[in-house]
């Protein structure tokens, strides 16, 4: 019998009892479907974290130190020194300067809760800042320690209402400081948010911390791929001026990236194979029902080996059918897994579609259970005598 015969008799058996094939199949719908599901879900998870890493700078590299004292010290002139010496790797570059428990008043309003961090006129650029209006922090002012300001929208709502906050003043740890800018919102514009944020010349935080120099930086790689050399040349120039690793740090968001994937992949793992149990099950299904099918077909069997079926005939037939339902079950898993993915990826706000790889692995993985769990039924079949097999009732 060909292949098409044994397929066509296959469908045709499974047709004749519907409810029975189904219930078979259901262990290879859930199976596939959890499969399908799971690591649906776990992709959709891994893009909403590089995305989410990716909007903060994925290129941004942060340098921390502390200076020993007498000459192993670095200050911002070296750092941009490196910088300028080396193109390929580096990009735009920014000091950064908290001002801790900074007091921001305007009127008779005050709070503590503000982050005001001095940067340079660069760090628009760095961190991809969009302005709603006015203009960000200039070189000029960050070189002759002018006293301005760019703030956030919830300052903006907070301190001057639906009034235009530009050219305005704003006192911070009493110090009056010109607005010149107003960024977009990016947070929920509430207190201690991302938008309670002020942005002033560094050089103007260095004077208010005490400080000779920064001892944060924060630099932008080439590009991705110039990451790792970028660090590289950072910490060695780092090491060679202050001479122990202990007294910098160098790190990239792209660390924590990894770290982040590398625990959902293991996740994922763990929950595939909580669902490959599904399978397995499925398979032993498949297993009982095709010995109780070769039981009721004895007299089908000897019939055609009579007629002079052989052995790996019988054999194929019972494969081909095994394999034809777990192929069956696993379409349809595959098609409840892509539908509630979907629909779960809507609920969990997740982008969530099935790959390729995924619906190409399970519904391989459930044909290869339905044929592996189908041979010894296969097998006990092809084994019948015919003589026996006719007299069987």
């Amino acid at each position: 019998m060909s292949i098409k015969k044994s397929f066509m008799l296959a469908l045709s058996n499974i047709l004749y009892d519907k409810m029975r094939s189904f219930l078979t199949m259901l262990g290879i719908i859930i199976g596939v479907g959890a499969v399908i599901i799971l690591i649906s879900l776990m992709d959709g998870m891994t893009n909403m974290i590089e995305d989410q890493f990716s909007e903060m700078g994925i290129t941004a590299i942060t340098v921390s130190t502390t200076n020993r004292g007498g000459s192993r010290t670095v200050d911002e002139d070296e750092i941009y020194a490196l910088r300028d010496e080396h193109p390929e790797l580096y990009a735009e570059l920014s000091p950064t300067v908290s001002m801790m428990q900074a007091t921001v008043k305007s009127g008779s309003d005050s709070s503590t809760t503000t982050t005001v961090t001095g940067v340079s006129e660069e760090y628009y650029d760095l961190k991809r800042l969009e302005l709603m209006s006015g203009r960000f922090i200039q070189y000029l002012e960050v070189e002759n320690k002018k006293k301005v300001c760019v703030i956030g929208t919830y300052i903006q709502r907070e301190y001057f209402g639906m009034e235009s906050a530009l050219n305005k003043t704003i006192k911070i740890n009493g110090d009056s400081y010109l607005i010149v800018g107003v960024l977009s919102e990016t947070d929920d514009s509430e207190s201690g948010g991302g938008d309670d944020i002020i942005y002033i010349p560094y050089t103007v935080a260095l004077r208010f911390s005490g400080a000779a120099h920064p001892s944060s930086y924060t630099i932008n790689a080439k590009d991705e791929d110039s990451i790792s050399a970028a660090m590289d040349t950072l910490e060695e120039m780092l090491e060679k001026k202050l001479g122990d690793s202990d007294y910098f740090r160098v790190s990239n968001l792209q660390e924590l990236v990894d770290k982040a994937t590398e625990m959902v992949d293991k996740m994922k793992l763990l929950l595939v194979c909580i669902a490959a149990i599904s399978l397995l099950v499925g398979g032993i299904g498949i297993m009982n029902i095709m010995l109780v099918s070769v039981t009721e077909r004895t007299r089908e069997i000897g019939i055609r080996k009579s007629l002079g079926a052989k052995g790996r005939d019988i054999l194929s037939q019972f494969i081909i059918e095994a394999g034809t339902v777990s192929g069956v079950g696993g379409i349809l898993g595959i098609i409840v897994g892509g539908v509630l993915s979907v629909i779960a990826g809507k609920l969990l706000d997740l982008t969530t579609f099935p790959s390729i790889s995924a619906i190409i692995l399970s519904f391989s993985v459930s044909v290869g259970i339905g044929i592996l769990f189908g041979y010894l039924p296969a097998k006990n079949a092809a084994k019948l005598n015919p003589i026996e097999a006719l007299r069987h009732d």
